[in-house]
């Protein structure tokens, strides 16, 4: 897993979902990062850095800390 999908719905190893925003920098050492919005609660926007958003855990029956999902619309779009 080393490509992040900007808008894509994202599940933490510990059950929430994210959507990803985009890829960010660190102003002061030019780090690159991951902006993602929690899908619950007041839909605060987070950020974590890249290597960090991929990392494999293999928790709870998922091996990455963040796992793409492929959720369909509800129109059949």
């Amino acid at each position: 897993m080393d490509d992040i999908k900007i808008k894509g719905i994202y599940k933490h190893y510990k059950g929430d979902l994210y959507l990803v925003e985009d890829i960010i920098y660190n102003s002061e050492n030019g780090e690159k990062m991951i902006a993602y919005r929690s899908l619950y609660g007041d839909g605060k926007l987070w950020c974590r850095p890249y290597n960090m958003f991929l990392d494999e855990v293999n928790k709870n029956g998922q091996k990455y800390r963040f796992e793409l999902q492929d959720i369909k619309s509800k129109r059949g779009e």
